[in-house]
This record gives structure tokens, sequence and C-alpha cells, in this order.
């Protein structure tokens, strides 16, 4: 990709710039999001080129990283076709439709596999997804498991917003309840099968993803972990939950999902609970 992009810009900008280059960007919807890199300062060019290469995408987007209690995205534009009346969008994943706002949400697409390997394993299943975002995990479930029912939490009322939406776009509105508020509140307990906690500060919230399992049930906990303390520590705070709650572990298992930033993973841990 970064060669592709490369080839575009010879000529326009200096050596140096060249080699700094991302190596990749992601396209979502109908919009690019590239990621802000050090040592490159023609983004406009660096726009108009990826407009080039993908002639049915209106606008490319610099990201700077998120910011805030809902992780919002800090984004400008930098290279459009023409003025932008809407940065809404709908993304076409594994079979799944998703609308979101480009300028205001998040979208990962680095744990497809993990939310492809949930959607194959909830069969027959009640699943909590405490941090549901914009349907993330709940949609792909809802879609292509036969599930008895997923319990979709979100905090953030814009996000809750397109969770609906989705929940309808996909039509699975008769396998998915919503509620909008703090899943510590608002998570059912002894009520589901499997339990999905995507959000990767929510170690405060392992209380309340355990007590919602049932006997044999599966959580899920996703934690962004220095590589260093990889697995011990996601491992270690799931045991201690567990056992202030006086309950036990049938087994349990850490994977990386992919690399998060430098030196630190998104893991996540999957633990059978009695």
């Amino acid at each position: 990709m970064k060669s592709l992009l490369a080839s575009s810009l010879k000529g326009l900008l200096s050596s140096d710039e060249l080699a700094m280059l991302p190596r990749g960007w992601r396209l979502l919807g109908d919009a690019i999001i590239v990621r802000e890199k050090k040592g490159v300062d023609s983004w406009g060019l660096v726009g108009e080129a990826l407009l080039e290469i993908y002639p049915r995408s209106r606008y490319v987007l610099l990201d700077r990283g998120t910011h805030g209690l809902f992780r919002e995205p800090l984004r400008e534009v930098i290279a459009s076709r023409g003025a932008i009346d809407s940065f809404e969008t709908v993304h076409r994943e594994n079979g799944c439709r998703f609308k979101l706002d480009t300028m205001r949400i998040s979208f990962s697409q680095g744990n497809f596999y993990e939310k492809q390997r949930l959607a194959n394993l909830c069969q027959d299943e009640v699943v909590l997804d405490m941090f549901a975002g914009i349907g993330y995990f709940t949609v792909p479930i809802a879609v292509h498991s036969v599930v008895k029912r997923v319990i979709a939490i979100e905090l953030n009322p814009l996000a809750y917003m397109y969770l609906e939406e989705n929940i309808r776009l996909n039509r699975v509105e008769d396998r998915v309840e919503t509620m909008l508020g703090d899943c510590k509140r608002l998570a059912p307990i002894d009520a589901a099968d499997r339990v999905i906690m995507g959000y990767l500060s929510s170690e405060e919230y392992l209380d309340a993803g355990i007590s919602a399992l049932r006997s044999g049930g599966v959580l899920h906990y996703h934690e962004a972990v220095p590589e260093t303390l990889y697995p011990a520590r996601p491992t270690e705070r799931i045991r201690e939950a567990v056992s202030k709650l006086g309950r036990r572990i049938e087994s349990i298992t850490t994977r990386r999902v992919k690399k998060y930033s430098p030196g630190v993973l998104h893991s996540v841990t999957d633990a059978r609970i009695d």
C-alpha cells in the first residue's frame, strides 16, 4: 500500500517525506482514514493522492488519536470531492452494515477476526455486550448466530443512537435488547451465558461482568496491556475478581488480538466461570 501511495507522490514530496509515508490507512464506507505520522507535513497532497487511488471515496480524514471518556476521534479533513454535507457513512464488514459519523465515532477494524470468532460461538445463548458502541460485536453476533438474545449496553448517547440504527439496518430487532447507561448499574445478574467486555479499560467493571454470568458461562475480557505484563496482568485481574465474588474459574486463556501502540498489546482473556 505504501509503495502505491509513494508512486503517486513521487516528484511532489521530498525523498525524506516519501520514506515517512504511512504504511496503511483505513477505508470506512466512503471515507478514508489515515493516521497522523511524524515526518510528514504535506497531508493535503497525501489526501489528494488517496482520493485518486480510491475514486469511490468522498473524503480523507487525518486521524490524531482519541480523547475523552467516550474515546472520540480527533480528525480533520485533508481532501474531499467538493463540499461535505455529512460525515455519515455506511461501512460494510462481514456481511453486516454499520452506519456512523466518521468525525465523531471510531471504528476499529483490527479486531475483525475476534468479532468473527465470537459470532460463531454464541449459538443458542443469552449474550451480554457491556460496551456495545455502535454494535461492533452485537450486530455480527445477532446476524450470524442463532442466539436467544443479545443484551447491548452503551453509555455514549451518540453511539447508542447508531447502535439502534444499526440493529434496524441489519434487521435483528427481534434478537437484541438495548440499554442506554452505565453497564455497572444496568448489567443483569446471573442472566448471561456469555459476557463481552470489549472496552480496553474495563477492569473496574469486572465484578459486574462476572456477576452477570450464569454458572458455566464465559467471560471475554479485553485489555490494553504492556507487553512486559502480558499475559499475567489480565489473567490475575480476573482471578482476583472471581475469587472475591466467591466463584471459581473452570478454564482461562489469554491471547493477543493486535498491536495497540508501541510496547502495548490488545489482549483478550476468555474465562469459563462456575
